[in-house]
């Protein structure tokens, strides 16, 4: 690394970069699933399905597509990459499908959707003080 272009520094601190490395190596795992889940939810339309199944637990698709005002097929779309990255399931009662969000995917997508709570609860308090 100390023969890069562009990086001058008087001392380097091996202790440092020797600790960091092996933080980010054993952490590897979490930071891949994390870049996955951010990536899946950077999409606004299945932020806002993670969010509602977050809220409501069993929806099918009709209902998200109701409530989404989005064609079944675009749903099923955002549906099956939630599903295909572990993020959802589905149970089928009868002819109708019902997805939720997987157990252990609630604590991840609480924490990004954690910001909505906080950012409406801010807007709110705002709109109330003037």
């Amino acid at each position: 690394m100390s023969d890069q272009q562009g990086c001058i520094r008087v001392y380097e601190d091996q202790g440092k970069i020797q600790r960091y490395t092996e933080i980010i190596n054993q952490f590897q795992p979490s930071f891949g699933r994390l870049s996955q889940v951010l990536d899946l939810a950077g999409n606004e339309n299945r932020l806002k399905i993670i969010y509602l199944l977050r809220e409501e637990n069993n929806l099918c698709v009709c209902d998200l597509s109701d409530i989404l005002s989005m064609s079944i097929p675009a749903v099923s779309q955002h549906l099956r990459k939630l599903k295909d990255a572990q993020l959802i399931q589905a149970r089928k009662v009868g002819q109708t499908v019902f997805y939720s969000l997987r157990d252990e995917s609630i604590d991840i997508l609480n924490l990004i959707l954690g910001y909505l709570t906080t950012s409406q609860t801010s807007s709110e308090l705002s709109v109330s003080l003037n």
